[in-house]
């Protein structure tokens, strides 16, 4: 199904509205969601309203979102139930006004459930002139290293740095696949590839199903376990619980500094660009075609995209979401 940006747009708020999120959040929630879609990231684009839309028929009406606490550095947000996706952007916006005041920020977030893709809210930082660092902790579908019993989240992590073009951006997750991905992959009735997932009892699995009731594996073998057992802490730190059972209480964790605190204005930006073509222009292995920098092909494609004018959607998907906002499909 092929959509233009303005029925992707409309379809994903009604959709959004009609399980009873506010109009005001459902566009907020939407735009993130096209974003996504334009740079190329299915799993984290509309399908993820189906997933949004159950969730919410398991929860009372959200409450207003508010600063706990807030000093000259630093603030923590109670999302008050909200999607993240509202909650992250009103933090990463908390924090860029905080940094452009005292250079520095550090912004922690709870009470709040699945924040989408995290180079979106980096990137609004590192556009604004900010070095911006983003975790977050999720409900425990992930086993540690070795194990088979899901203790962490997905719990990715981003981080952007402003440049003379666009944004140097790395995001990465700490789990061979996404929790999106794997509810994506059922819907479209496909099985998994080897290596992502386990059983209930353990075993290997490509079935979404044994892998939606069992574990996802780490990312990286013990490195990425490590790593993923850091994110999980600094979710700690912002108000979440040691283990997250359900899809209730991820912790936000941001951090902006503004390199103007080290170097003259301009020239930080222009080192990373300087060393982003250094890095394109270094000699291809004879398997590649050429070196890519890591979020330039989200970006190129956010760019190709949007000239379209429109987006791909899989049947199955625009049929659901079409159910969801209760109207005929097209």
């Amino acid at each position: 199904m092929q959509l233009s940006l303005t029925e992707a747009s409309s379809l994903a708020i009604k959709a959004l509205t009609c399980a009873g999120m506010s109009e005001s959040n459902a566009r907020v929630t939407a735009e993130h969601l096209i974003d996504a879609a334009l740079c190329g990231h299915e799993f984290s684009s509309l399908p993820r309203v189906i997933a949004i839309a159950e969730e919410m028929r398991n929860k009372p009406p959200a409450r207003d979102t508010r600063v706990i606490r807030e000093n000259h550095c630093s603030a923590l947000i109670d999302g008050g139930d909200n999607v993240a996706y509202v909650v992250s952007l009103q933090a990463i916006d908390k924090a860029i006004d905080i940094a452009t005041k005292n250079g520095v920020a550090v912004v922690c977030a709870n009470n709040t459930w699945f924040s989408g893709r995290l180079a979106y809210y980096v990137e609004r930082a590192a556009r604004a002139g900010f070095i911006a660092l983003h975790t977050t902790n999720t409900t425990a579908r992930v086993a540690p290293f070795g194990g088979m019993d899901r203790l962490m989240g997905t719990n990715p992590l981003a981080i952007a740095f402003p440049s003379e073009d666009d944004p140097l951006i790395i995001d990465i997750g700490t789990s061979q696949t996404t929790w999106g991905d794997v509810v994506l992959a059922k819907t479209k009735g496909i099985a998994l590839p080897e290596g992502m997932a386990v059983s209930p009892m353990g075993e290997p699995t490509t079935v979404p199903d044994e892998a939606l009731e069992g574990a996802i594996l780490p990312w990286g073998g013990v490195r990425g376990s490590g790593l993923a057992l850091a994110i999980q802490l600094l979710g700690i730190l912002a108000g979440s619980d040691l283990v997250i059972d359900d899809v209730s209480n991820y912790g936000l964790f941001f951090m902006l500094v503004n390199p103007r605190l080290f170097m003259p204005s301009d020239q930080f930006p222009a080192r990373v660009s300087a060393f982003r073509q250094i890095i394109s222009a270094n000699r291809p292995l004879q398997t590649q075609d050429s070196v890519r920098v890591p979020g330039d092909r989200s970006q190129q494609k956010r760019r190709e995209n949007q000239l379209k004018g429109f987006i791909n959607l899989d049947d199955k998907v625009y049929a659901r979401l079409c159910e969801i906002a209760q109207i005929k499909a097209l």
